[in-house]
């Protein structure tokens, strides 16, 4: 008995430190999902996240495939579909317009070439995406919508279409845009804050991302933590998207902003013959005709010609007798957009972090970013034409086709672009403003780039944005918070005392009424607010571009516009806002809240933020309703407060919930804190995941 008493101790003395070391493993990956695992899975928590552990990278993107399946089946397959330009041969007419746009700017013929520039592993992380969009068709087919099934398989190329059309031909330019020869387009905006230690109450750097978008359609972000050997990241994506393209991870964070990024351009050609004239001479168009197919209601399909020009300056857009119109868009040459997010993510430093941006594979957005260590950055990240000649201004309009002095080919290289690393004020700021207004004092001097780069103008949600951040030494992460749900309008801090004054000198006593409820607003949009809806309502009879005494200078960026350049003509227009207010809500002093609703789903609920131009940094996008109500249409959507503490501390919120497909429990269920400006704790580490777990799948 005692040698066998010895013998057990010696052999326990000899595994015992590998007991320990195992338990210490499993404690780390309890706690941290950071070590590989035998098996890759997905812990839903109780909000519809997906959090990823994958055993290596290529199995964490097939569990994403999936996990957005399962979340977005029905809305991803179908914007696959549009990518793929055959949208109308699958579901009828109404999408012809949708596939013509996106043959003509060569989506898929260029999606599949893209495909075959990716490096081979990354080439297999898009196959493996595509595997787990299939693979959870094929296991839960009766949960898919029929009429979408004919996407079915998904390819790697279909990944990259689906990207190029949302970056490229609809943030860098879009139908929309095209028909009006617009360069900006309203329907796509954020909020981005970077701020400090020096700043930070906690002394630990902080970030803010805030991207304002439509709440439908491509534009939805499906938020998500991706865990996987040597890659760890939290943050939100746009659906279909395979890898995260707002993040932090436990060493940095980014966000993006559209940015006053000029990507696009449309020339003016003189037809000669069957050519356009260039240069001295006529040059030949080349002509591709290609097939459509639009299904009929009865089933059948109906075949079209599609006749796509092409000229030196890109596909054409419009002709007439005489004239047409040619399209120039940036990044087209430029493939790997989803592996430099993929790295961006995987960074552990600014260094690092700069060697995947310094790639300028992604066609536009600002970039402002915070770290662990202290830094913070705004990049006006970009691929800006060099151009010849001309201001911004200049280049919005349609540009004269014939000569080569107006053709760019090359970008400006990323020492070129605008860019400032911890500034001297302790925080940055972007609200959809050029580059220059990002922080005060100045630090990104706008005479020292090309006048095209960026135009001189600070709107005022940037403003507000500024304000806040300029007026607190001092600022904790809870403040941080509770200044992205600010719903003070920045306009009424320029024009409304005036307003009040002279209907009160000059006014009818329906002008004196309208005067003593707005005096007695607290010129916010919460839902309780009483005066907004009268004040938004005048706001909608003026014309801003003239109403100013003082107009916008960039000698005073935050303090102008101010006052009212004429009094008389204000009364009169606050007298007929009045007038419509009494009319369709009863009384002048109606809450915001009565008129502005937040709608998605099935649920409905009082309001707060507003829109661009009022200036508020809560940003909405309602639609007027037939009776007189509003409905929310877009603004605020994925939000993410970060604190680059040990560990990292983070609030988030999905405004909408992160799913869409019919009956799952998380559509419109993170609303009601949405409405009560409260955002929810990130579950960041492996246990707390499991402490609020919905669902677990292995694979």
């Amino acid at each position: 008995m005692d040698y066998l008493l010895k013998v057990f101790q010696r052999q326990a003395f000899r595994v015992l430190p590998f007991i320990v070391s195992l338990i210490f493993a499993v404690f780390l990956v309890s706690h941290s999902g950071v070590i590989s695992a035998a098996s890759t899975e997905i812990l839903w928590d109780t909000y519809g996240v997906p959090h990823i552990y994958g055993k290596d990278a290529q199995s964490a993107f097939q569990a994403f495939g999936w996990a957005q399946m399962q979340s977005h089946g029905n809305l991803l397959l179908r914007l696959y579909g549009q990518a793929r330009g055959q949208a109308a041969e699958y579901w009828g007419e109404k999408y012809l317009e949708s596939d013509q746009w996106v043959l003509t700017m060569g989506v898929p013929d260029r999606a599949r070439s893209w495909y075959k520039q990716q490096s081979p592993a990354f080439r297999n992380y898009l196959d493996a995406f595509a595997a787990g969009i299939n693979a959870y068709a094929q296991e839960h087919g009766d949960l898919i919508d029929d009429e979408v099934e004919v996407v079915l398989p998904v390819k790697g190329e279909d990944v990259l279409a689906h990207l190029h059309r949302v970056l490229h031909f609809t943030f860098v330019v879009n139908p929309g845009s095209v028909a009006g020869i617009s360069q900006q387009d309203a329907k796509a905006g954020s909020n981005g804050w970077a701020i400090a230690p020096a700043r930070s109450a906690s002394g630990k750097a902080m970030l803010l991302a805030n991207p304002h978008l439509p709440w439908s359609d491509l534009f939805l972000w499906y938020e998500a933590q991706i865990t996987a050997p040597g890659f760890h990241a939290y943050g939100a994506t746009l659906v279909g998207i395979p890898v995260l393209a707002i993040a932090f991870n436990d060493h940095l964070g980014w966000t993006h902003t559209v940015n006053t990024h000029d990507g696009w351009d449309a020339y003016n050609l003189e037809l000669v013959d069957n050519g356009y004239r260039f240069d001295g001479k006529v040059q030949p168009f080349e002509i591709k005709t290609l097939s459509l197919k639009v299904k009929q209601q009865n089933g059948t399909l109906k075949t079209e010609p599609l006749i796509v020009k092409h000229s030196v300056h890109g596909p054409v857009i419009s002709e007439t007798n005489n004239q047409a119109v040619a399209l120039r868009v940036v990044g087209l040459e430029e493939p790997k957009v989803l592996a430099q997010w993929w790295d961006m993510a995987r960074a552990k430093n600014l260094s690092q972090f700069e060697a995947a941006l310094k790639r300028l594979q992604l066609p536009m957005f600002t970039v402002i970013y915070a770290d662990k260590d202290g830094h913070i950055m705004h990049l006006f990240n970009g691929q800006v034409p060099i151009r010849k000649q001309g201001d911004f201004q200049y280049w919005q309009g349609i540009i004269p086709g014939n000569t080569s002095d107006t053709l760019w080919s090359k970008f400006h290289p990323y020492r070129d672009l605008p860019r400032i690393v911890d500034p001297k004020s302790g925080w940055l700021q972007n609200a959809n403003d050029p580059p220059w207004t990002t922080t005060f004092p100045t630090a990104i001097k706008a005479d020292k780039y090309p006048s095209y780069m960026a135009p001189q103008v600070m709107n005022l949600r940037a403003q507000r944005s500024a304000r806040m951040l300029f007026e607190d030494d001092k600022i904790t992460f809870d403040e941080m918070v509770a200044y992205k749900h600010s719903t003070r309008m920045e306009l009424a801090d320029r024009i409304l005392d005036d307003l009040i004054s002279a209907a009160q000198e000059q006014g009818s006593e329906l002008a004196k009424n309208a005067a003593n409820v707005l005096s007695a607003w607290d010129q916010k949009t919460n839902a309780n607010s009483k005066g907004a809806v009268l004040f938004t309502t005048w706001v909608d009879q003026i014309d801003l571009d003239t109403a100013f005494s003082i107009p916008w200078s960039a000698n005073k960026p935050l303090t102008t516009p101010d006052g009212l350049a004429n009094p008389q003509a204000a009364v009169t227009q606050l007298e007929v806002a009045a007038t419509q207010v009494q009319k369709t809500y009863g009384k002048l002093d109606v809450a915001w809240g009565e008129v502005f609703q937040l709608n998605y789903g099935d649920t409905s609920l009082p309001a707060n933020g507003g829109a661009d131009p009022l200036g508020i940094f809560r940003n909405v996008w309602f639609r007027r309703q037939s009776n007189g109500t509003f409905k929310s249409v877009g603004g605020d959507s994925f939000v993410a407060a970060v604190e680059f503490s040990q560990p990292v501390r983070a609030m988030v919120l999905n405004s909408y919930g992160n799913a869409t497909q019919p009956g799952s429990t998380h559509i419109g269920d993170q609303l009601q804190m949405f409405a009560h400006q409260k955002l929810r704790p990130a579950w960041l580490k492996r246990s707390d995941v499991l402490n609020h777990l919905e669902a677990r799948q292995a694979f």
